[in-house]
């Protein structure tokens, strides 16, 4: 079984673009997204076919933002003024301006299952003997950052408040598209509670940024927070093992690989991520070193022990819980 530098240089052979898929893939979820949007504004509509109109413009999001997020990682569409055009505005829609989002993601990329308080780009981990020497303040902190609701509600948390108003607040110059984002996400959600009423509001606008968002936090959160995922602390820390030790892999049925763009391949796109989200698959098939590695599912008692995951016990090799460290 090839390994490090040799395992990550195979994989450099499925990085290459389709160039008429990728426009495929982004030209079929355009034309399925702007449909379904556009029939949840149609009060006619019986309330029970929208809200499952609702339900499916929100998975379509989803895979709307894994194509941008492949895009922001050079995979796909590269040097096409019409992409860029395309695609920036898809970031300033689904809340993910490009310039908060591709260098937090990529430091993401490049930190990922590092033992940190900071969370920059992901979810904070730390081990219990830096918990416990933490203050109460900074515990609460800590905890709140990982809480299955700052989770669930990614869509307040993560991209309104952390990839917007922060980013704005910190730096207005160089993040004046998360205020564009911001401008324009809640200027198009007063305008339609004001014009159509707080019915179509809640259906056409907020529900599906909603889902859409709670949906992709909790893939962010658990394809490196689930049971058996490995940290390190920096000095220990290699490229190929957290690809391979620390991102899982996500069985869904194929309707949801595909609503996902193949994300749950997360292993194998985190060990490159400059494959295309439609090779992912492909990828593992023909690479044995991809095949035996975490996985975690959609089920609710995988949820569960997904969530109760709060801290990286060295002794033990494994992420524990609260009510494991009390044990202690």
């Amino acid at each position: 079984m090839r390994t490090g530098k040799e395992l990550i240089e195979a994989s450099k052979h499925f990085t290459g673009e389709d160039r008429r898929q990728s426009w495929l893939e982004l030209g079929i979820t355009l034309c399925l997204v702007i449909p379904v949007f556009a029939l949840l504004f149609f009060g006619q509509v019986p309330l029970v076919l929208r809200l499952a109109a609702s339900f499916v413009c929100s998975l379509l999001y989803v895979r709307l933002f894994v194509i941008y997020h492949d895009y922001q990682h050079n995979a796909i569409l590269q040097r096409s003024a019409l992409a860029s055009v395309i695609m920036k505005s898809i970031g300033i829609f689904l809340l993910a301006p490009q310039q908060i989002w591709k260098r937090s993601h990529d430091y993401h990329h490049n930190h990922n299952s590092k033992l940190t308080i900071s969370g920059i780009g992901s979810y904070p981990t730390i081990c219990k003997n830096r918990y416990l020497s933490l203050t109460k303040q900074q515990r609460a902190i800590y905890l709140l950052n990982r809480h299955p609701l700052t989770v669930i509600l990614g869509y307040f948390t993560l991209f309104i408040y952390w990839l917007n108003l922060k980013s704005f607040t910190e730096s207005p110059k160089k993040h004046m598209d998360s205020l564009l984002a911001l401008v324009l996400h809640f200027g198009g959600g007063i305008a339609t509670w004001y014009f159509l009423g707080g019915l179509t509001f809640t259906v056409a606008w907020f529900l599906p940024f909603f889902m859409a968002f709670g949906i992709g936090s909790y893939l962010f959160y658990c394809q490196h927070n689930f049971p058996g995922a490995q940290f390190r602390e920096n000095h220990d820390w290699k490229y190929d093992h957290a690809a391979l030790a620390s991102t899982s892999f996500m069985k869904m049925n194929k309707v949801m690989h595909w609503f996902t763009g193949n994300i749950g391949f997360h292993h194998v796109h985190h060990l490159n991520s400059r494959i295309p989200f439609y090779r992912l698959p492909e990828v593992m098939n023909q690479m044995p070193e991809l095949q035996q590695v975490g996985t975690t599912n959609w089920s609710l008692l995988e949820v569960y022990r997904c969530f109760r995951l709060k801290l990286w016990d060295a002794e033990r090799s494994r992420m524990i819980s609260l009510g494991e460290l009390r044990e202690n």
